[in-house]
């Protein structure tokens, strides 16, 4: 076989790399979009459906997983080309992850079905996706440009969902300390809303392999944080 139908091969099984995990992104996105729409309407039959939706992600992050192995091994990649498929098997975990995180707070859905969520608090957690979404679609966009001056700008936004959930975690406690009947609803609603600030955590662990794999190296200085919600347990105890 001639040297260039084999890179025309590399070419594809590259190719077929980026466009499984496009794919793998916009069903994260849906997941993560349809389990707080059931959440805050109370929707059983939307959450039974990002439950069912996980079986997708596992299976192809495990498609990409297995590809990436045999690439390797065929191809035996080097520089770039490495990190190119090292990188496209880190951003298959995170989503993976980014599913599952959708799939917990599904599941979350029948326990506070009778007591339905609060309208402030279901706004707070709706503004709180949404940034995490908006950062998780940003992200994926710069998969396809590989830029990576975009991609350390979204790593270095991850403080300002880290900012809303902390105001979210002080809003509930005082739901929680307020009324004794809260408490239940509430702390599943602390769990939903900490998966989704974990949501957002992963989409800037993607914005950080992505940066790896357009220069080489790690973005530098330390990932902004600004989750207080440590010392604000603190100061409830």
């Amino acid at each position: 076989m001639s040297s260039s139908h084999i890179y025309s091969a590399y070419d594809e099984e590259l190719k077929y790399l980026m466009r499984r995990i496009s794919e793998m992104g916009g069903l994260a996105e849906q997941m993560v979009g349809d389990s707080v729409r059931a959440l805050v309407n109370s929707d059983a039959a939307l959450a039974q459906k990002v439950i069912s939706d996980d079986v997708i992600m596992d299976a192809a992050e495990r498609e990409i997983g297995d590809k990436a192995i045999v690439t390797i091994a065929r191809r035996q990649p080097v520089a770039a080309d490495l990190r190119e498929i090292i990188g496209a098997l880190r951003i298959a975990n995170d989503l993976e992850r980014v599913g599952d995180l959708g799939k917990s707070n599904a599941k979350r859905v029948m326990a506070v079905q009778a007591t339905g969520v609060p309208r402030k608090l279901a706004r707070g957690i709706e503004h709180l996706s949404e940034l995490a979404l908006v950062q998780l679609k940003e992200v994926l966009d710069v998969y396809t440009t590989r830029s990576p001056e975009k991609a350390k700008s979204i790593r270095d936004r991850d403080e300002e969902i880290d900012a809303i959930y902390t105001s979210l975690f002080r809003e509930l406690l005082t739901y929680m300390m307020e009324d004794p009947r809260n408490i239940t609803s509430c702390t599943h609603l602390l769990f939903c809303a900490k998966n989704i600030e974990r949501i957002g955590d992963h989409a800037t662990n993607i914005a950080e392999t992505i940066y790896y794999m357009a220069t080489g190296a790690q973005p530098e200085g330390e990932r902004p944080k600004e989750d207080l919600t440590s010392t604000v347990g603190a100061i409830a105890e």
